[in-house]
């Protein structure tokens, strides 16, 4: 059976972290337009915004690969088969965004 802990459980503080920074990058992004900031300067906050989501995006894609999928697989059958399929989404949907 497939255990029910997360595979990011190991480092969810840094994760937690991550995200309050990119919060707070996106309310700066906010202000920067309510202040009429040049659209460049935006677009640059905007960049780095995007790239930190990026990072955590693919910090949980690899504990789902090395955690939930690994589980799966070595459970085999078609709870393997759906594990792996939601890989494959889910890094369909990162490359395309």
């Amino acid at each position: 059976m497939v255990s029910s802990m997360n595979g990011y459980d190991g480092h969810k503080d840094d994760l937690q972290k991550r995200l309050r920074r990119v919060e707070g990058q996106v309310r700066g992004i906010a202000r920067m337009v309510d202040e009429d900031k040049y659209c460049i300067d935006i677009l640059t906050q905007v960049s780095a915004a995007t790239k930190a989501l990026e990072t955590v995006a693919l910090s949980l894609l690899s504990d789902h690969l090395s955690h939930c999928v690994a589980e799966a697989s070595a459970e085999g059958g078609q709870v393997a088969a759906e594990k792996i399929r939601e890989a494959n989404d889910a890094i369909a949907r990162l490359v395309r965004s």
